[in-house]
């Protein structure tokens, strides 16, 4: 049984200032020391966070770009960064070269860890032009992804990627790019907790890659890594700790969360529990439940991450390729059958909402510890070609009318491996060790 409400949702925040005047040689009366006891004491237990919210800026550095800083943020250098990047090179905008002689990073065949939904090649994509393709930033280079560095840097540590399949396509990307420096005895995949949990271990390295599935990043009625497919969809608020339990200790974490939230302009927040016989429900504007949702990221982040040891990632949105219309193509098109590139720099499809880029510059822009935010959305909408289309596993049979129409059936979200999801490494690569 529910109750429905809906109210609207409004997220506020307040801020106070105080001065203390000059204090006298005199006697203090007893409610003046009290005061001051108090002010000293607030002081001491919240210094670090008040001085973190106004050091702290977001600067945007391009249309639609989105760069955390650290601001003034007392640290040498962040973890793991061997050096630094052309401040003046935005390295999420440039071009798609032709790189025939470097691409692809790794071949399909060699990488057993591939989930069979993705390896395009096994299940008869005809062409390999879309693993040809290299991202050039504009006005400089992404440095080489270097595989030992990466992992002599995870030595004894944890990286996990936290969200949803598209997260979980990066991960396995991540695998691909490290796995062929690990003997074959020294490394295993293990999946945990019903499936939620998958850990690649390199045993020489006591390292672990893994991911996490949480596409709503908080506690929702698609938890399940299996059997998720629900359309009235339920997030419920403030449970980021119910994931976020499993989070704690790691070294590297990697989130993303958009996807799932793009079921129409309203969404449903449950106030209390899954448990609770009479559900409160509220409905609200999808951009409001979304900036929810980094509100609680980024406080678990700031109470349970060690900026000094560890760094958090946030990869933008994965735009798909669902309106052929969009770049000019025949009406009722998809992604099927497409190989070339959008050549239009300024394009941007209508399946990316730049209302939850705005949601998470704002929220970013008062975060309190540095994240590296991953702004793949522009430089992947070029790559209408690199989806899996009708070239992959499918998960029950085709119909006669299916079959006859294979626009119906393809996907157009995810992406083929090896493909544009190893440029998102090679991003990462570089945010993580040239900030």
């Amino acid at each position: 049984m529910q109750k429905m409400k809906s109210p609207p949702f409004s997220a506020s925040s307040s801020s106070s200032s105080s001065s203390l005047s000059v204090l006298r040689k005199a006697r203090l009366s007893p409610y003046l020391f009290t005061l001051l006891a108090f002010i000293l004491f607030v002081a001491v237990l919240y210094g670090e966070d008040l001085m973190c919210i106004f050091s702290q800026q977001l600067e945007p550095a391009a249309a639609n770009q989105f760069v955390v800083k650290p601001g003034k943020i007392k640290m040498k250098k962040l973890p793991f960064s061997i050096g630094k990047s052309d401040p003046e090179c935005d390295i999420f905008t440039g071009r798609w070269v032709w790189d025939e002689s470097n691409r692809p990073l790794y071949e399909e065949s060699e990488c057993p860890y591939i989930q069979p939904q993705l390896t395009c090649q096994k299940h008869g994509r005809p062409d390999k032009d879309y693993q040809k393709w290299r991202w050039q930033p504009d006005g400089c280079d992404l440095p080489s992804f270097n595989a030992t560095l990466m992992l002599e840097t995870l030595r004894g540590k944890r990286m996990m990627f936290v969200g949803d399949s598209l997260n979980r396509g990066q991960y396995v990307s991540m695998i691909c790019l490290l796995h062929s420096l690990i003997p074959e005895g020294a490394k295993s995949m293990e999946t945990f907790d019903s499936d939620s949990r998958t850990v690649f271990t390199a045993k020489d390295y006591n390292a672990t890659l893994e991911f996490y599935w949480a596409p709503f990043l908080l506690e929702s009625n698609s938890d399940n890594a299996v059997n998720h497919r629900i359309s009235d969809r339920l997030v419920r608020k403030g449970s980021m700790n119910y994931h976020g339990k499993h989070w704690k200790g790691v070294d590297v974490l990697v989130f993303n969360t958009y996807l799932w939230w793009m079921t129409g302009l309203k969404f449903k927040i449950l106030q209390g529990s899954f448990e609770d016989e009479v559900k409160d429900i509220v409905e609200v504007p999808t951009a409001e439940a979304y900036r929810m949702a980094m509100k609680s990221m980024l406080r678990w982040v700031r109470r349970n991450m060690d900026r000094n040891k560890t760094r958090v990632f946030f990869t933008g949105m994965s735009p798909s390729h669902g309106k052929s219309i969009d770049w000019g193509g025949e009406p009722n098109g998809n992604c099927y059958n497409q190989t070339s590139l959008i050549e239009d720099r300024n394009y941007w499809g209508s399946d990316s909402r730049k209302n939850i880029m705005e949601v998470i510059g704002e929220e970013f822009r008062k975060s309190k510890v540095p994240i590296s935010f991953l702004n793949i959305t522009q430089l992947s909408s070029y790559r209408k070609d690199a989806h899996t289309s009708i070239y992959k596993k499918q998960w029950s049979p085709l119909t006669p009318e299916q079959l006859a129409n294979p626009v119906s059936y393809a996907d157009c979200v995810h992406w083929c491996l090896p493909g544009l999801q190893d440029t998102w490494n090679e991003l990462l690569f570089a945010k993580m060790f040239y900030p």
